[in-house]
């Protein structure tokens, strides 16, 4: 919040010492960057908007943009939602969205505000510190039901790598594979990439 009252102090004095009013388009845009909740860039069919945009921020810090496009870039939230609907049983329905909720409600108690309320780095430290939680406790008695975070992160992988950036930018992919080599070095197999296809 008081980024905000800084930013509109700033770009009052701003348009005061230019001696012009701006633009009614141009305030709204700009006070627009200050918004604390991230957007959502796709419909959801089985998430409520709340929920889509927690998986979306979710899976954007999974797999963030770098050189190569980011978990929301490709679609990813919006084929874990398909997935979820088309897919899953109404029980396993029923724990995912048990799941999401818990790993929001947590961030209550971890920062103060729900998930996509956080800053940033907020959301990405509490995401890395439960997901690390979870391995370990998995690690530690393999029984244990494979926690939300964990099938979270399967199925932001799972889209990532089955959408065509994800195949073609990131794995190595050849559409018409030539002779089969069954044995030589990785490196003459192209760049050391994983194939997206075998």
């Amino acid at each position: 919040m008081s980024t905000l009252i800084d930013r509109r102090e700033a770009l009052r004095k701003t348009a005061l010492l230019m001696g012009a009013a701006v633009s009614a388009s141009t305030v709204a845009a700009f006070l627009q960057s200050c918004k604390a909740t991230p957007e959502l860039n796709y419909k959801p069919v089985f998430f409520t908007e709340d929920q889509a945009t927690v998986v979306s921020e979710a899976a954007e810090i999974i797999l963030p943009k770098t050189d190569t496009p980011g978990a929301k870039d490709v679609g990813v939230p919006n084929f874990i939602d398909s997935l979820i609907n088309e897919c899953y049983s109404a029980e396993d329905q029923k724990k995912f969205l048990e799941g999401l909720d818990e790993f929001d409600k947590n961030a209550i108690k971890v920062f103060g505000n729900r998930f996509i309320e956080g800053t940033p780095e907020e959301r990405q430290d509490y995401l890395k510190k439960t997901h690390d939680d979870a391995v370990a406790a998995v690690n530690s008695d393999p029984k244990t039901p494979r926690p939300f975070i964990l099938k979270l992160k399967e199925l932001t992988m799972l889209g990532y790598f089955v959408s065509e950036p994800g195949a073609t930018q990131v794995l190595q992919y050849v559409p018409v594979p030539g002779a089969y080599k069954g044995c030589i070095p990785l490196k003459e197999a192209g760049n050391g990439k994983t194939w997206a296809t075998s």
